[in-house]
């Protein structure tokens, strides 16, 4: 039978950046069919999206894989073969958990057919046994290889490297040393901030086309509409109504009926869109205020940087003062040791002439 696509759905499909990997790179311009596939041969799963003739997703489903909701329409896994994570942005919180669904049924399939081919290999690998006529009975069942398995991994792991232990530094050397620290802070901030401004904008440019295209389709729906209306009023005035008649106007009525179901449908989802244009516009300014705060934060190093540098300037005119005081008390010592010995002398001398005189 081959390949064969066993449950389809449309989502937006993102990688995670392989140098940062923390950033969702889109690879699909707008939403694009993901699809199941099951290989009866192999007796493999996998997923499967192409954007026109390139493959954006080609990842096989091993039973150690997890699928995570990370938010209400958003959801990933990760594919250590590929060496990368995949994210989908959904829709709808439906169409996230029928996604969902489908990947761990289809994972708990893999483990079963994973068991059965390696019980197929033990059993194909045990000795012959002597069956009850005498007769000697080996497995002829042919042996088929396991599945190769990928170890998955849920989560990306961020490492925070240590600061070596210092001497406490004073107050403005301290403050100096948190403001990089809170700089990194802020540009983290910014760049999931960019990342979702990124997303969302991808996500208004297409809904910005669907509006326009819903609104060509509303409009034509309008037309045919009341081209409907007219035709059943022209039906009704016909005094001669035969079956064929009647049955076209029911006809012509559930059809202005569909089309009134689907104007509301389009009208929902115009205020939906304009709900989320909202949201984004909120998270635009969000944007704007921590970059006025981080140029706030890099003012103030830059302040800082130069008040310790000044420190650092006055505190090495301060030795270079105190080390001159210092070769000056050793000169004056050394001037003070002459004098007493003078004086000592002196003194040595006036004893002896006392001495002599008396």
């Amino acid at each position: 039978m081959g390949e064969q696509p066993i449950y389809s759905t449309r989502a937006h499909v993102f990688q995670i950046d392989p140098n940062t990997k923390k950033n969702w790179l889109p690879t699909s311009k707008h939403a694009v069919t993901v699809s199941y596939f099951y290989d009866s041969t192999r007796n493999v799963y996998r997923i499967i999206s192409l954007d026109g003739t390139k493959a954006i997703i080609n990842s096989t489903i091993s039973p150690n894989m997890t699928f995570t909701k990370t938010s209400q329409k958003f959801g990933q896994w990760a594919d250590s073969r590929a060496n990368t994570v995949y994210g989908l942005g959904f829709s709808t919180e439906h169409h996230l958990a029928k996604f969902a669904e489908k990947f761990g049924e289809y994972k708990e399939a893999a483990r079963l057919a994973k068991e059965k081919s390696q019980e197929k290999m033990d059993m194909a690998m045990s000795p012959s046994q002597e069956s009850p006529g005498g007769e000697l009975s080996s497995p002829l069942t042919p042996v088929t290889p396991p599945m190769e398995t990928i170890n998955g991994t849920d989560d990306l792991c961020d490492s925070t490297p240590n600061s070596d232990s210092r001497p406490e530094p004073s107050q403005n050397a301290l403050a100096f040393a948190h403001s990089p620290v809170m700089t990194k802070h802020w540009e983290a901030e910014l760049e999931a901030l960019k990342g979702n401004n990124a997303k969302l904008t991808a996500a208004l440019l297409e809904s910005t086309a669907n509006v326009k295209q819903w609104k060509q389709q509303l409009a034509a729906y309008q037309e045919e509409a009341e081209r409907l209306h007219k035709r059943v009023t022209e039906l009704e005035c016909q005094s001669n109504q035969t079956p064929v008649i009647k049955s076209q106007k029911t006809e012509l009525n559930q059809t202005i009926e569909e089309l009134e179901n689907t104007l509301r449908d389009k009208e929902e989802e115009m205020e939906r869109l304009k709900e989320e244009l909202e949201n984004m516009n909120d998270l635009m300014e969000q944007k704007d205020t921590l970059t006025q705060k981080l140029e706030e934060t890099e003012l103030r190093s830059r302040v800082l940087e130069e008040q310790l540098s000044g420190a650092e300037q006055r505190l090495e005119e301060n030795q270079e003062e105190q080390e001159s005081f210092r070769k000056s008390l050793r000169t004056m010592l050394e001037l003070l040791d002459g004098k007493i010995f003078e004086l000592t002398e002196l003194r040595d001398t006036l004893a002896r002439l006392i001495e002599e005189a008396s």
